[in-house]
């Protein structure tokens, strides 16, 4: 009698379901240990890139350059003038005093291309600036505006002995803006409840959910006007004698030029690349960047933690929450 029933196709004895068997755990074996060598290969991987970027890659944090030639310092501003970004007060601040210290820079160069930004961090870098050029009498400190140099961007330029421009530059935006949005009416129509608790009457001050409150306006409107007096003195303190009649030309306005309209209202003092101020105006064609920079292996690093943190949040299930 054949092991097998007519139209079955399983085996009917022992040992060939013990041969089966083996053959499934066999190949079971050799998926598992074909996986396990993968995991291996990639992690090794991994390891070698990691190892190359820790060879090839600057393993300090941010570091001046150091030179024995005669040079013009540099300085970038680049991007909104921000706490945690780029165009940090702390990162410019640093840069600057590191260019000024420099025993063979013949001069400091701000190149600039910003919107500008905080009030606060431009007012801090334009202190630093007149607090360093006291310091350093023997260095001028030149601003060379690249696409923009406006508002804060113009406020640290103002620090500078002297300001240059493309002709195509924008240049100025002397003014202080707050903007937000006003939803009352949608959420009504909506049908949208606001449930909003606070201690504290002004606490929910311009609420965009809530209709505006004329006394609060009008704090707001004072604190935006006394900022707003206070950029216009810290560029006539700079500027000085050099601004074309401000009241009448709306200097002060909010309003913005080319870099060449810039130099007939006096808010630039010339038509210049940075590299032309470094090789006509200091002469000293030769320019060393003193901005710090982000050591890059620190930033794959900070990247890295990030992804591996986010991983295990959302395998946890864990919710975010942030203070607003």
């Amino acid at each position: 009698m054949s092991d097998l029933e007519p139209g079955d196709g399983r085996p009917q004895n022992n040992r060939e379901w013990q041969l089966i068997e083996k053959v499934l755990l066999s190949a079971h074996q050799e998926n598992r240990r074909r996986r396990r060598w993968s995991v291996f290969f990639r992690f090794l991987g991994m390891a070698y890139l990691f190892l190359l970027l820790i060879l090839f890659l600057p393993m300090t944090g941010d570091v001046a350059p150091t030179t024995s030639d005669k040079h013009t310092a540099l300085v970038e501003v680049n991007g909104v003038i921000a706490e945690q970004n780029e165009a940090s007060a702390d990162r410019i601040v640093t840069g600057l005093r590191d260019a000024f210290e420099a025993d063979n820079s013949e001069a400091v160069l701000l190149r600039i291309n910003s919107p500008g930004g905080s009030p606060v961090q431009s007012g801090q870098i334009y202190r630093e600036i007149q607090r360093l050029r006291e310091k350093h009498p023997e260095k001028k400190l030149y601003a060379a505006i690249t696409d923009m140099g406006a508002s804060g961007a113009y406020y640290v330029a103002a620090a500078a002995d002297r300001i240059y421009a493309d002709p195509a530059s924008i240049v100025g935006s002397i003014g202080v803006i707050m903007s937000g949005f006003g939803f009352t009416e949608a959420i009504d129509e909506l049908g949208v409840e606001r449930r909003l608790l606070t201690a504290g009457e002004n606490k929910a001050m311009m609420d965009p959910f809530q209709p505006v409150d004329p006394q609060q306006k009008e704090h707001v409107q004072t604190m935006l006007t006394e900022i707003h007096d206070q950029f216009i003195e810290a560029v006539k303190e700079g500027r000085g004698d050099r601004l074309v009649s401000p009241e009448k030309n709306n200097l002060f306005s909010g309003l913005f030029w080319t870099g060449q309209k810039s130099v007939d209202l006096g808010l630039t003092d010339g038509l210049k690349s940075p590299g032309q101020v470094a090789r006509d105006v200091v002469g000293a064609k030769d320019i060393v960047n003193y901005t710090p920079r982000k050591n890059p292996l620190d930033e794959l690093m900070k990247r890295f933690g990030a992804r591996v943190g986010a991983g295990l949040a959302d395998a946890l299930g864990l919710q975010e929450t942030r203070l607003r």
